[in-house]
């Protein structure tokens, strides 16, 4: 199976790289001069990307698998018009390493991992597409090493932090519930559904059956071969997301590169708020487009044959093309101060509403950020107790048999 050691300087030298013990899982797909880089998120393995793989290359069979049948020195090679796509499990999921430490967990670390897989493969640029917490990672990338990136791909992307957070509703705290107690691949497949898709989507009818009950049974049998998340992955991935922060000279950093950027959203996302998705995509202006689309979070899935169109798009005018940004954007010119605050609670108030209702809005937004502080400080408080309760408890079971064995 293919890995690539991931190497971290020493601390007292300035060149001499030593191995960390971590290795990130890899599959590549296709051949050709095109490079695309995937990056997948939370929770998801490379396996993730196979609608968009499929497309890109004509073929999800991975080029490592033995049995592939044909005369692959035929294909497209390094001087023809085809692609090559990799495609891996971030650390803490899959096959790739699962560090114990929440602190071997950030976006910056997880794009080192990235970069150090493409020193592996000899890629010296690639177009870059990442997903959720993937395009976070993406973002740490492009702006750590924008001459290697050919253009950035954004799929339901927020800014990190407290944009992580979902809207506060019924349903969303339903689902948070539900995910935090699944413990097995039945209980977890039910409610990744209602997280991944619009329920509109999930209830739509496929001969006899709705799209739910088939994919129930897929994610069942994915979750079943590739295990549960370890609990040091899921919450190193969370802190992950938790501490996620583009700085303005990393933003500027891309804005200044002379990449394309495209933000690709679901309109119905319950997870990454397409809200943020936009003012990031603002914030790069003037490389970016923003594409939104009828779906949830996952809408590469969803909504395949548009993502996959919007990808190609990029990719063709970034290379073939060579795009100009501003031919490229359909974001509308920066404004300042209060006029540009104003002008983008308009944008989002679809149903025109007064002025008195904007900045009703805008300033509701700013509750709702000072509510889910309060109620991840409580999430947080809550499960440290837990845990100290676990601890005692613990501690006087080991005690009670110590006095009955001396007994």
């Amino acid at each position: 199976m293919p890995f690539c050691k991931i190497r971290t300087q020493q601390a007292n030298s300035d060149t001499k790289l030593c191995d960390n013990g971590v290795k990130i899982f890899y599959r590549t797909y296709g051949h050709g001069p095109t490079k695309v880089l995937l990056i997948i998120g939370l929770a998801g393995t490379h396996a993730s990307w196979g609608p968009q793989i499929k497309e890109l290359v004509g073929t999800d069979t991975p080029n490592d698998d033995e049995t592939r049948t044909g005369d692959w020195s035929s294909d497209d090679n390094e001087s023809g018009g085809g692609i090559e796509i990799c495609a891996f499990d971030n650390r803490g999921m899959g096959r790739s390493s699962v560090p114990t430490k929440k602190s071997e967990y950030t976006t910056e670390i997880m794009a080192k991992d990235a970069i150090a897989l493409l020193d592996h493969l000899g890629w010296k640029k690639a177009h870059v597409f990442g997903h959720s917490m993937g395009a976070m990672i993406a973002c740490k990338l492009a702006a750590m090493v924008p001459e290697r990136a050919l253009s950035l791909a954004l799929l339901n992307v927020t800014g990190g932090g407290f944009e992580c957070f979902p809207k506060l509703d019924r349903q969303t705290l339903s689902v948070a519930i539900r995910f935090l107690r699944a413990k097995t691949p039945e209980q977890r497949a039910a409610v990744d559904l209602d997280t991944h898709y619009s329920r509109e989507y999930l209830e739509e009818y496929v001969g006899p059956n709705t799209r739910r009950t088939l994919l129930y049974q897929e994610y069942v049998k994915g979750i079943s071969a590739t295990g549960m998340q370890s609990n040091n992955g899921f919450e190193g991935q969370v802190n992950a997301c938790w501490t996620h922060k583009m700085t303005r000279a990393e933003i500027e950093m891309i804005r200044s590169a002379g990449f394309l950027v495209s933000v690709i959203h679901g309109r119905h996302d319950i997870i990454a708020q397409i809200y943020y998705a936009r003012k990031l995509a603002e914030k790069l202006q003037p490389v970016a487009r923003m594409v939104e689309l009828h779906g949830g979070h996952l809408v590469s899935h969803e909504r395949t044959e548009e993502v996959n169109q919007a990808l190609l798009e990029l990719m063709d005018a970034s290379e073939v093309k060579k795009m100009k940004p501003s031919v490229w954007t359909n974001m509308p010119k920066k404004s300042s101060g209060w006029i540009g605050t104003r002008m983008t609670l308009m944008r989002i108030n679809t149903e025109g509403g007064s002025n008195a209702s904007l900045v009703f809005y805008y300033l509701l937004s700013k509750l709702q950020l000072c509510v889910l502080y309060i109620f991840g400080l409580f999430v947080l408080v809550f499960e440290y107790g837990r845990r100290v309760i676990r601890s005692l408890k613990s501690v006087r079971v080991g005690t009670s048999l110590t006095l009955e064995n001396s007994q």
